[in-house]
Protein backbone atom coordinates (compact mmCIF):
# COMPACT_ATOMS: atom_id res chain seq x y z
CA UNK A 1 0.00 0.00 0.00
CA UNK A 2 1.41 3.35 -1.03
CA UNK A 3 1.57 6.01 1.70
CA UNK A 4 2.04 9.52 0.46
CA UNK A 5 1.40 12.35 2.86
CA UNK A 6 1.70 14.90 0.06
CA UNK A 7 -1.61 13.94 -1.59
CA UNK A 8 -5.13 14.41 -0.20
CA UNK A 9 -5.87 10.73 0.49
CA UNK A 10 -5.28 10.93 4.21
CA UNK A 11 -7.30 14.13 4.53
CA UNK A 12 -10.15 12.67 2.50
CA UNK A 13 -10.25 9.48 4.61
CA UNK A 14 -10.18 11.51 7.82
CA UNK A 15 -13.09 13.70 6.70
CA UNK A 16 -15.16 10.73 5.50
CA UNK A 17 -14.62 8.89 8.80
CA UNK A 18 -15.74 11.89 10.83
CA UNK A 19 -18.77 12.50 8.60
CA UNK A 20 -19.85 8.87 9.15
CA UNK A 21 -19.34 9.20 12.92
CA UNK A 22 -21.33 12.43 13.02
CA UNK A 23 -24.19 10.81 11.10
CA UNK A 24 -24.29 7.86 13.51
CA UNK A 25 -24.00 10.19 16.53
CA UNK A 26 -27.03 12.21 15.42
CA UNK A 27 -28.99 8.97 14.90
CA UNK A 28 -28.13 7.89 18.44
CA UNK A 29 -29.21 11.27 19.81
CA UNK A 30 -32.55 10.92 17.98
CA UNK A 31 -32.78 7.29 19.25
CA UNK A 32 -32.98 6.03 15.68
CA UNK A 33 -29.80 3.93 15.62
CA UNK A 34 -30.35 0.17 15.39
CA UNK A 35 -27.23 -0.84 17.31
CA UNK A 36 -26.30 1.92 19.80
CA UNK A 37 -28.93 2.91 22.32
CA UNK A 38 -26.78 5.47 24.21
CA UNK A 39 -23.98 7.86 23.26
CA UNK A 40 -21.76 6.07 25.78
CA UNK A 41 -22.10 2.87 23.79
CA UNK A 42 -21.37 4.83 20.61
CA UNK A 43 -18.10 6.25 22.05
CA UNK A 44 -17.01 2.87 23.38
CA UNK A 45 -17.68 1.02 20.13
CA UNK A 46 -15.65 3.48 18.05
CA UNK A 47 -12.92 4.06 20.65
CA UNK A 48 -13.63 7.76 20.51
CA UNK A 49 -12.86 10.29 23.24
CA UNK A 50 -16.08 12.07 24.16
CA UNK A 51 -14.38 15.46 24.72
CA UNK A 52 -12.44 15.37 21.45
CA UNK A 53 -15.40 14.20 19.37
CA UNK A 54 -17.71 16.90 20.78
CA UNK A 55 -15.05 19.56 20.14
CA UNK A 56 -14.90 18.70 16.43
CA UNK A 57 -18.66 18.19 16.25
CA UNK A 58 -19.37 21.65 17.73
CA UNK A 59 -16.78 23.25 15.43
CA UNK A 60 -18.33 21.51 12.41
CA UNK A 61 -21.89 22.61 13.24
CA UNK A 62 -21.03 26.18 14.20
CA UNK A 63 -19.20 26.70 10.92
CA UNK A 64 -22.17 25.66 8.81
CA UNK A 65 -20.80 22.13 8.34
CA UNK A 66 -17.42 23.11 6.92
CA UNK A 67 -15.70 19.73 6.44
CA UNK A 68 -12.19 21.25 6.56
CA UNK A 69 -12.70 21.97 10.25
CA UNK A 70 -12.88 18.24 10.87
CA UNK A 71 -9.15 17.98 10.17
CA UNK A 72 -6.92 18.06 13.27
CA UNK A 73 -4.87 21.21 13.87
CA UNK A 74 -1.10 21.24 13.78
CA UNK A 75 0.57 20.17 16.99
CA UNK A 76 3.74 21.54 18.52
CA UNK A 77 4.83 24.95 19.70
CA UNK A 78 3.19 28.02 18.25
CA UNK A 79 6.38 29.80 17.24
CA UNK A 80 4.51 32.88 16.11
CA UNK A 81 3.27 33.57 19.64
CA UNK A 82 6.45 32.48 21.45
CA UNK A 83 8.76 34.70 19.45
CA UNK A 84 10.23 37.50 21.56
CA UNK A 85 8.86 40.96 20.84
CA UNK A 86 10.90 42.88 18.26
CA UNK A 87 11.28 45.89 20.57
CA UNK A 88 12.77 43.63 23.26
CA UNK A 89 15.15 42.17 20.68
CA UNK A 90 16.18 45.69 19.70
CA UNK A 91 16.96 46.61 23.33
CA UNK A 92 18.96 43.41 23.77
CA UNK A 93 20.98 44.07 20.61
CA UNK A 94 21.65 47.68 21.63
CA UNK A 95 23.03 46.48 24.96
CA UNK A 96 25.13 43.89 23.11
CA UNK A 97 26.67 46.63 20.97
CA UNK A 98 27.90 48.18 24.22
CA UNK A 99 29.71 44.92 24.98
CA UNK A 100 27.27 43.54 27.58
CA UNK A 101 27.06 39.77 28.05
CA UNK A 102 23.78 37.85 28.32
CA UNK A 103 23.63 38.19 32.12
CA UNK A 104 24.23 41.95 32.01
CA UNK A 105 21.64 42.32 29.24
CA UNK A 106 19.14 40.34 31.33
CA UNK A 107 19.78 42.66 34.29
CA UNK A 108 19.28 45.75 32.11
CA UNK A 109 16.06 44.44 30.53
CA UNK A 110 14.66 43.25 33.85
CA UNK A 111 15.07 46.75 35.29
CA UNK A 112 13.06 48.13 32.35
CA UNK A 113 10.58 45.35 31.60
CA UNK A 114 10.16 43.42 34.85
CA UNK A 115 8.79 39.89 34.36
CA UNK A 116 8.59 40.41 30.58
CA UNK A 117 12.39 40.38 30.28
CA UNK A 118 13.69 37.22 28.55
CA UNK A 119 15.95 34.84 30.46
CA UNK A 120 19.72 34.79 29.84
CA UNK A 121 19.27 31.70 27.63
CA UNK A 122 16.54 33.51 25.68
CA UNK A 123 18.87 36.48 25.24
CA UNK A 124 21.60 34.14 23.99
CA UNK A 125 19.16 32.83 21.35
CA UNK A 126 18.51 36.41 20.22
CA UNK A 127 22.23 37.06 19.91
CA UNK A 128 22.76 33.78 18.08
CA UNK A 129 19.95 34.57 15.62
CA UNK A 130 21.59 37.91 14.78
CA UNK A 131 25.17 36.54 14.76
CA UNK A 132 26.02 38.58 17.86
CA UNK A 133 26.82 35.65 20.17
CA UNK A 134 30.54 36.47 19.95
CA UNK A 135 31.91 39.90 20.86
CA UNK A 136 33.43 41.74 17.92
CA UNK A 137 36.56 43.89 18.33
CA UNK A 138 34.36 47.00 18.25
CA UNK A 139 32.14 45.63 21.05
CA UNK A 140 35.19 44.81 23.16
CA UNK A 141 36.51 48.35 22.72
CA UNK A 142 33.12 49.80 23.65
CA UNK A 143 33.07 47.56 26.74
CA UNK A 144 36.31 49.16 27.93
CA UNK A 145 35.00 52.69 27.54
CA UNK A 146 33.12 54.63 30.19
CA UNK A 147 29.48 53.73 29.77
CA UNK A 148 28.15 56.41 32.11
CA UNK A 149 28.65 59.94 30.71
CA UNK A 150 27.57 62.02 33.71
CA UNK A 151 29.03 62.17 37.20
CA UNK A 152 26.65 60.60 39.72
CA UNK A 153 24.72 58.65 37.12
CA UNK A 154 25.88 55.36 38.67
CA UNK A 155 27.86 54.56 41.80
CA UNK A 156 29.55 51.24 42.59
CA UNK A 157 29.54 50.07 46.22
CA UNK A 158 31.36 47.06 47.62
CA UNK A 159 32.89 45.57 50.78
CA UNK A 160 36.45 44.23 50.90
CA UNK A 161 38.01 41.85 53.44
CA UNK A 162 41.42 42.94 54.77
CA UNK A 163 44.06 40.38 55.72
CA UNK A 164 44.47 39.66 59.44
CA UNK A 165 48.26 39.81 59.02
CA UNK A 166 48.50 43.39 57.76
CA UNK A 167 48.16 45.01 61.24
CA UNK A 168 51.13 44.10 63.46
CA UNK A 169 49.95 42.38 66.64
CA UNK A 170 46.24 42.83 65.79
CA UNK A 171 44.40 39.69 64.71
CA UNK A 172 41.00 41.38 64.53
CA UNK A 173 39.18 41.23 61.20
CA UNK A 174 38.76 44.57 59.40
CA UNK A 175 36.88 45.49 56.23
CA UNK A 176 36.70 48.33 53.72
CA UNK A 177 33.48 49.87 52.39
CA UNK A 178 34.02 51.74 49.14
CA UNK A 179 31.95 53.99 46.85
CA UNK A 180 33.15 54.77 43.29
CA UNK A 181 31.57 57.03 40.69
CA UNK A 182 31.30 55.11 37.42
CA UNK A 183 31.96 58.12 35.20
CA UNK A 184 34.81 59.96 36.93
CA UNK A 185 36.31 57.08 38.99
CA UNK A 186 36.24 59.31 42.08
CA UNK A 187 36.49 56.90 45.02
CA UNK A 188 36.25 56.99 48.79
CA UNK A 189 36.51 54.18 51.34
CA UNK A 190 36.20 53.65 55.08
CA UNK A 191 37.59 51.04 57.47
CA UNK A 192 34.98 49.14 59.50
CA UNK A 193 35.10 46.27 62.00
CA UNK A 194 32.10 44.41 60.60
CA UNK A 195 29.89 44.44 57.53
CA UNK A 196 26.47 44.27 59.12
CA UNK A 197 23.78 46.18 57.28
CA UNK A 198 23.78 49.04 59.81
CA UNK A 199 27.56 49.50 59.70
CA UNK A 200 27.66 49.40 55.90
CA UNK A 201 24.78 51.89 55.73
CA UNK A 202 26.59 54.50 57.90
CA UNK A 203 29.91 53.96 56.08
CA UNK A 204 28.31 54.33 52.64
CA UNK A 205 26.51 57.47 53.84
CA UNK A 206 29.80 59.05 54.97
CA UNK A 207 31.34 58.18 51.58
CA UNK A 208 28.34 59.76 49.81
CA UNK A 209 28.71 62.92 51.89
CA UNK A 210 32.45 63.22 51.25
CA UNK A 211 32.08 62.79 47.47
CA UNK A 212 29.17 65.26 47.42
CA UNK A 213 31.01 67.91 49.45
CA UNK A 214 34.42 67.67 47.76
CA UNK A 215 33.41 66.89 44.17
CA UNK A 216 29.75 67.97 43.95
CA UNK A 217 28.69 64.48 42.89
CA UNK A 218 25.33 63.14 44.04
CA UNK A 219 24.23 59.69 42.94
CA UNK A 220 21.04 58.80 41.11
CA UNK A 221 21.68 55.04 41.14
CA UNK A 222 24.05 52.58 42.83
CA UNK A 223 25.13 49.07 41.93
CA UNK A 224 25.97 46.47 44.60
CA UNK A 225 26.42 42.74 44.78
CA UNK A 226 23.85 40.44 46.38
CA UNK A 227 25.35 40.41 49.88
CA UNK A 228 22.91 40.59 52.83
CA UNK A 229 24.48 43.87 53.98
CA UNK A 230 22.97 45.53 50.89
CA UNK A 231 19.50 44.07 51.27
CA UNK A 232 17.78 41.06 49.71
CA UNK A 233 17.40 41.09 45.94
CA UNK A 234 13.82 41.77 44.83
CA UNK A 235 12.57 42.56 48.35
CA UNK A 236 9.26 44.45 48.43
CA UNK A 237 9.65 45.61 52.03
CA UNK A 238 12.75 47.78 51.69
CA UNK A 239 11.93 49.99 54.69
CA UNK A 240 12.98 47.19 57.05
CA UNK A 241 16.59 47.12 55.80
CA UNK A 242 18.92 49.98 56.89
CA UNK A 243 20.87 50.24 53.62
CA UNK A 244 17.75 50.04 51.45
CA UNK A 245 15.94 52.58 53.60
CA UNK A 246 18.86 55.03 53.38
CA UNK A 247 18.85 54.82 49.57
CA UNK A 248 15.08 55.28 49.47
CA UNK A 249 15.23 58.39 51.67
CA UNK A 250 18.02 59.85 49.52
CA UNK A 251 16.11 59.11 46.31
CA UNK A 252 18.80 56.74 45.00
CA UNK A 253 17.82 53.76 42.87
CA UNK A 254 19.35 50.41 43.88
CA UNK A 255 20.52 47.82 41.36
CA UNK A 256 22.05 44.41 42.09
CA UNK A 257 24.66 42.61 40.03
CA UNK A 258 23.78 39.32 38.37
CA UNK A 259 24.33 36.42 40.83
CA UNK A 260 27.85 34.92 40.65
CA UNK A 261 28.92 37.61 38.17
CA UNK A 262 31.32 39.93 40.08
CA UNK A 263 32.57 41.38 36.78
CA UNK A 264 29.24 43.26 36.54
CA UNK A 265 30.66 45.48 39.30
CA UNK A 266 34.05 45.48 37.60
CA UNK A 267 35.09 49.09 38.34
CA UNK A 268 35.10 48.60 42.10
CA UNK A 269 36.74 45.17 41.74
CA UNK A 270 39.52 46.85 39.73
CA UNK A 271 39.85 49.50 42.45
CA UNK A 272 40.44 46.81 45.09
CA UNK A 273 43.21 45.37 42.93
CA UNK A 274 44.83 48.78 42.49
CA UNK A 275 44.58 49.52 46.22
CA UNK A 276 46.16 46.18 47.10
CA UNK A 277 49.02 46.71 44.65
CA UNK A 278 49.73 50.34 45.63
CA UNK A 279 49.13 50.34 49.38
CA UNK A 280 48.47 47.02 51.09
CA UNK A 281 50.52 44.19 49.55
CA UNK A 282 53.87 43.68 51.28
CA UNK A 283 53.21 46.36 53.91
CA UNK A 284 52.82 45.90 57.68
CA UNK A 285 51.08 48.60 59.68
CA UNK A 286 51.75 49.16 63.37
CA UNK A 287 48.11 49.89 64.17
CA UNK A 288 44.72 50.24 62.54
CA UNK A 289 44.96 54.00 63.14
CA UNK A 290 48.12 54.12 61.03
CA UNK A 291 46.40 52.21 58.24
CA UNK A 292 43.42 54.60 58.33
CA UNK A 293 45.76 57.58 57.99
CA UNK A 294 47.62 55.96 55.09
CA UNK A 295 44.32 55.05 53.43
CA UNK A 296 43.13 58.68 53.51
CA UNK A 297 46.46 59.85 52.03
CA UNK A 298 46.23 57.23 49.29
CA UNK A 299 42.62 58.10 48.40
CA UNK A 300 43.56 61.78 48.06
CA UNK A 301 46.48 60.75 45.84
CA UNK A 302 44.22 58.41 43.82
CA UNK A 303 41.57 61.09 43.22
CA UNK A 304 43.81 64.13 42.69
CA UNK A 305 47.24 63.01 41.46
CA UNK A 306 47.16 59.50 40.01
CA UNK A 307 46.56 59.42 36.20
CA UNK A 308 43.87 56.98 35.09
CA UNK A 309 44.21 55.07 31.83
CA UNK A 310 40.45 54.91 31.24
CA UNK A 311 40.27 58.72 31.59
CA UNK A 312 42.84 59.34 28.83
CA UNK A 313 45.59 59.87 31.37
CA UNK A 314 43.69 62.44 33.44
CA UNK A 315 43.24 62.17 37.18
CA UNK A 316 39.71 61.49 38.47
CA UNK A 317 39.63 64.93 40.07
CA UNK A 318 40.58 66.77 36.85
CA UNK A 319 38.17 64.66 34.81
CA UNK A 320 35.37 65.38 37.31
CA UNK A 321 35.87 69.15 36.88
CA UNK A 322 34.91 68.92 33.19
CA UNK A 323 32.26 66.22 33.57
CA UNK A 324 28.52 66.93 33.45
CA UNK A 325 26.42 66.29 36.55
CA UNK A 326 23.02 64.66 36.60
CA UNK A 327 20.17 67.14 36.92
Amino acid sequence: MRINTNDNTLKRNYIQTYQRLIKEYEQVKRKEHDEYKTVGAFYTAHGTCRQTFLKYYARYKQSGEDVMLLLPGKRGPKYQTRRIDLNIERLALEARERGCNKYEIHSILKAKLGHKAPSPSGIYNILLRHNKNKLSVKMQETKRQIIKEKAGELGHIDCHHLSKDMIHGDKKRYYLVCVIDSCTRIAWAEVVEDITSLTVMFSALRCFNYIAEDYNIKFAEVLTDNGPEFGPRGSKNKDQHPFERMLKEMGIKHRHTAPYRPQTNGKVERFWRTLNEDLINGTDFDSIEEFKEELVKYLLYYNKLRPHQALDGKTPGVFADSCQRIT
